[in-house]
């Protein structure tokens, strides 16, 4: 008896190890939804903490616009920053904006910046985010509550100096 449920055990194994993975048949797709245009004030920095260096840019205004978005990024928010030894920070913007309507809308945007190399040993850069807005539910604005987003941030060119960040809903 020991031997037959060894024997069905070692079957059901090799069958898992051996399963193929099917591709997905339902890839997400971005649709954009608003671009950020944030300025920022003066960088200040706390050296060697318990978890790394800390690094504090706080956001002092900006624009936004979107489809059937529009509005200002309120002074008062900062991104944090927590940096390890390995060329990689943790980003966590904490921020209100307000539409051109009145409405606030809180948030919160984590991301990560790696400085590393690829496979080849070629130096890469990695930078993006997941922005989470809080909007009143009752609002035009409500559907913010309830979709993901990923965010491309991009560094001012020209006469802009601070960073746009592009966001994308996840259908």
């Amino acid at each position: 008896m020991k031997k037959h449920f060894l024997v069905a055990l070692l079957t059901a194994l090799t069958l898992n190890v051996s399963a193929q993975v099917s591709a997905p048949k339902n890839t997400p797709e971005l649709e954009f939804a608003l671009q950020l245009k944030v300025t920022l004030g003066e960088t200040f920095g706390i050296n060697n903490t318990q978890h790394g260096r800390r690094t504090v840019i706080p956001i002092t205004g900006g624009t936004f616009e979107g489809p059937g978005i529009k509005g200002t990024i309120l002074n008062g928010g900062a991104d944090y920053q927590l940096a390890n030894a390995n060329g990689r920070t943790e980003v966590e913007a904490i921020y209100c904006i307000k539409t051109d309507d009145g409405v606030y809308i809180h948030v919160r945007n984590r991301g990560i910046i790696a400085n590393s190399q690829d496979a080849q040993g070629r130096p890469s850069f990695y930078f993006k985010c997941a922005p989470q807005f809080e909007a009143p539910a009752d609002s035009k604005y409500g559907w913010l509550n309830n979709s993901l987003f990923v965010c491309q941030p991009e560094f001012g060119g020209g006469d802009f100096k601070g960073i746009v960040l592009n966001v994308w809903k996840v259908k």
